[in-house]
């Protein structure tokens, strides 16, 4: 368990807070171009969050001030350290990294403040940073021997063949994953992602996160990955792996996830390739006998990029209290409303209002940064309690209001 923090040390750490608001962002990049020269360390991180046009850099500052503008009150962190936790578990992170992040981020804080940076200053960034990075290693423990205690579970890396491939969309590709040892997986929540350590001939080691788009089966797992135009690794993943091809995946991760045994409505809503988390969850619901009150909410381009659309049809179809909504912004050609799509435009907040319970449900959320701070936010101002706002955010988790 994590000593408590000095009072001497909350007051330093405190005053810091200036200093931290106006040169935050100058201290994390100058962390991580430190972090950066370790290469095992480099590779835990998805380079495409980094530098020009990256938003981790950003969203770490935002994480150290609202480190120190809440070090007297702490809980008010809990949902962003299980996150963080979440994270690092599908990442791999162990314990002997965080003696890295520590050094590269003293010295940091030590090379933008300059005079600044007194030994008082640093000593007590040092404590404050040792505090959280125990409990994170606690908590981070406590997951790795759930995870690996499990039946089907595992520790580290195992090694998944590729079973099937499927084109869901011009724009997404299934990919279905078997155990190489031919042995079970540990059951994920509906909702949670993996996480790949993929090497690229000529290009190194990379690792990225998906979500599980199937609902658990203790048998297989299932990925649903969009093409990104720049993507490395999803143009690797669509054009390079073929059946038959291996994957090394760590066991499933993430605290967003479907909550069981709750009397509420559900409001399952996505945009773009966010429904991968939401078909898992539908999948999980539809499997049940009874499901009142599930409205599954989607959003597309158009019929050409929506994936998965013929199966969330079939899994809600004839059964009582479970509907699917799918809206098109600008329906091609051979979209057929009725059919395809039920709705043109976009989603918005009054058409949720007025068509689904959002007064009374549990909303889960997924799709790109402004879908999602338009709807968390929308739903936040509308009065819904946050206790029942659930999200995923894939990448930095920077501020959806900004």
């Amino acid at each position: 368990m994590a000593r408590e923090l000095s009072a001497a040390t909350k007051a330093i750490v405190q005053a810091t807070v200036p200093a931290l608001a106006a040169h935050g962002t100058e201290i994390t990049a100058a962390m991580y171009l430190l972090l950066f020269k370790d290469e095992e360390v480099r590779n835990l991180f998805n380079q495409s969050h980094q530098g020009e046009g990256g938003g981790q850099t950003k969203a770490l500052a935002q994480a150290i001030l609202a480190y120190a503008q809440n070090i007297d009150n702490l809980a008010v962190l809990g949902p962003a350290v299980e996150r963080i936790a979440q994270k690092h578990v599908g990442l791999q992170i162990r314990e002997h990294h965080y003696p890295h992040v520590a050094n590269a981020l003293l010295a940091a804080i030590k090379q933008v403040l300059g005079d600044a940076a007194t030994d008082e200053v640093l000593a007590a960034w040092g404590e404050a940073y040792w505090f959280l990075a125990d409990i994170l290693i606690g908590r981070e423990k406590q997951v790795y021997d759930e995870l690996s205690s499990a039946e089907g579970g595992w520790s580290g890396w195992r090694r998944f063949r590729i079973a099937d491939k499927r084109r869901e969309s011009d724009i997404i590709t299934s990919v279905v994953l078997k155990p190489e040892d031919g042995r079970s997986v540990v059951r994920h929540l509906p909702g949670q992602y993996l996480t790949f350590r993929i090497v690229v001939p000529g290009k190194g080691e990379y690792r990225r996160n998906y979500s599980i788009s199937s609902a658990p089966n203790g048998e297989t797992y299932r990925i649903s990955v969009k093409r990104e135009p720049s993507g490395l690794i999803s143009n690797y993943l669509h054009d390079k792996l073929v059946v038959g091809d291996v994957l090394e995946v760590a066991p499933p991760a993430g605290e967003f996830f479907l909550r069981e045994n709750t009397a509420r409505p559900v409001v399952l809503l996505s945009g773009g390739v966010g429904l991968t988390p939401m078909v898992s969850m539908l999948e999980t619901m539809a499997a049940k006998e009874n499901n009142a009150n599930v409205y599954y909410v989607h959003g597309a381009e158009d019929g050409k990029v929506h994936a998965m659309g013929e199966h969330v049809r079939k899994l809600v179809f004839g059964r009582d209290g479970m509907r699917s909504i799918v809206f098109y912004r600008a329906p091609h050609s051979d979209d057929r409303k009725g059919v395809h799509y039920d709705q043109e435009g976009f989603v918005t907040l009054e058409w949720l209002a007025e068509n689904t319970p959002l007064k009374e449900a549990d909303i889960y959320l997924c799709g790109p940064k402004p879908f999602l701070a338009t709807f968390v936010n929308g739903l936040d101002r509308a009065g819904i309690p946050k206790d029942r706002i659930h999200y995923e955010f894939f990448g930095p988790a920077d501020d959806l209001a900004a």
